[in-house]
């Protein structure tokens, strides 16, 4: 299914803006969709060409996201440290990659034979140890106004990747430019949170990516119904559901949405019933060895269909470690989460993608970033664990015109402070919108058309060429 997350607004009536786009089981041909298209219709391009002349301005026509959810352990995976006292090293041996003198953690051996591919960032450092915050930090490129606290989304959060790419990129009856799939934003976590750094936050919800929740690997993942008369059906009900919250809503009639609705509801319904629309999600156009060689999991299956995605011309694509899957918060067991449930998976899918990519000829087009919201802490608890630690993490880039097989910074002998090139997230937005051919001057303007600065980050050049 289809589903756009934000914050409830309420409307007349007490009625938030949620309850109303949920009513009635609101699904692919739902209200979320016409509201998204209109504020794509009214969104300037904004996407500039001046940001230099650096040969890697805008060598990426897309990137994808990887966002790693909970933090991997850098120092088991990206940045082992053998000669380090025993109470920081871990239990993991280095091994030998297909870039000499780079070794890798033992349990990605897939990666490590695509290392000349990807360049690797030891030197990612930045205040937030709390998830929440850590998450919008690294997802947008900037550090939350409410740090040390451990806050929902809000409307005041800067919007992430592909929120921007909606914002700047309009796509009349295509696909949207931001697309996430395993949306663990659309997920309530045991404190009932949702996450900050997954929408669109100060440009309004009607940029929100398009979200995804629902897992790709299983037999019954179709988010856009494949048959057209049960679309019409839903359709029809849909537009019974617009006549009676509007005669109980007079008000409505007064807004955008209420006079864009028709004509966007129009295009909604055209767009989730194309038959290109349907076929970039159709996972079954792919043959079995191909979704074998990703690996039978939410996350495998995520990063072939973000391939699709990327072919099909859709701008930013996140795939998510999802929420259901044991995921990487290894405050226990580490170790053994990492080799038995962690790394599998993530070495087959990863891999795969790059290597899918390459062999396709879409590498040097698409941009790959792999990251997480922090690192974790050099020393072992007395649980087999890693806690949270914002000061050092390893961030990974493949193609969009990144030179592989380099290592930009270091980390010092337990894997703690950056030694060399610290890098912040800001830095990592300003390169992603780099590659993409995003101006680094460009502003976005908030629900009062303030302009605020797309980044404050200083792309990392020395990454390309």
């Amino acid at each position: 299914m289809l589903s756009l997350g934000s914050a409830p607004l309420p409307l007349c009536d007490g009625v938030t803006r949620r309850e109303w786009l949920r009513v009635g089981g609101l699904g692919a041909a739902g209200l979320a969709l016409p509201e998204m298209l209109r504020a794509r219709a009214v969104a300037a391009e904004r996407a500039g060409a001046s940001a230099g002349s650096h040969q890697s301005f805008g060598r990426a026509k897309s990137c994808i996201v990887v966002f790693l959810f909970g933090a991997p352990a850098h120092q088991d995976i990206w940045d082992l440290k053998p000669n380090a006292p025993s109470q920081y090293r871990g239990e993991f041996n280095p091994i030998a990659s297909s870039v000499p003198g780079t070794l890798l953690g033992e349990h990605i051996p897939r990666l490590a034979r695509q290392a000349h591919r990807y360049a690797i960032i030891r030197s990612v450092s930045h205040p937030d140890n709390t998830h929440t915050v850590a998450m919008h930090y690294m997802l947008t490129g900037h550090r939350h106004g409410q740090p040390a606290t451990n806050p929902r989304n809000q409307s005041t959060d800067f919007p992430t990747f592909g929120a921007v790419l909606n914002y700047l990129r309009r796509r009349p009856g295509q696909l949207p430019a931001g697309i996430s799939l395993n949306s663990p934003a659309n997920q309530v976590s045991a404190n009932n949170h949702i996450f900050p750094g997954f929408f669109a936050g100060l440009i309004g919800n009607r940029y929100d990516p398009l979200f995804i929740p629902d897992d790709p690997s299983t037999p019954s993942f179709q988010p856009f119904p494949a048959a057209p008369p049960s679309l019409t059906r839903q359709f029809q009900g849909r537009q019974g559901l617009r006549d009676q919250v509007e005669r109980q809503c007079r008000a409505i009639a007064e807004t955008g949405i209420g006079r864009d609705f028709d004509r966007f509801f129009e295009r909604a319904f055209n767009l989730v019933s194309s038959p290109a629309a349907r076929s970039a999600f159709d996972l079954t156009e792919e043959s079995r060895p191909v979704r074998d060689r990703y690996g039978w999991t939410a996350f495998g299956q995520g990063m072939l269909l973000a391939r699709r995605l990327v072919e099909s011309g859709v701008p930013l694509v996140t795939v998510n470690w999802a929420r259901n899957d044991a995921y990487w918060d290894t405050h226990a067991r580490n170790f053994e989460q990492l080799k038995n449930d962690l790394l599998p998976p993530f070495d087959r899918g990863m891999s795969a993608l790059i290597d899918d990519l390459n062999e396709r000829g879409l590498l040097d087009e698409t941009l790959v970033v792999c990251l997480g919201e922090f690192g974790r802490t050099p020393a072992i608890n007395g649980s087999a664990g890693r806690d949270h630690w914002a000061p050092c993490n390893s961030v990974v880039l493949a193609g969009g015109g990144v030179r592989g097989g380099q290592i930009l910074g270091a980390s010092d002998r337990i894997a703690a402070y950056p030694t060399s090139a610290p890098v912040s997230p800001d830095d990592l937005a300003a390169t992603i919108y780099h590659a993409l051919g995003i101006d680094l001057h460009t502003e976005v303007r908030d629900a009062l058309n303030r302009p605020l600065s797309l980044t404050q980050g200083n792309p990392l050049l020395a990454l390309f060429g």
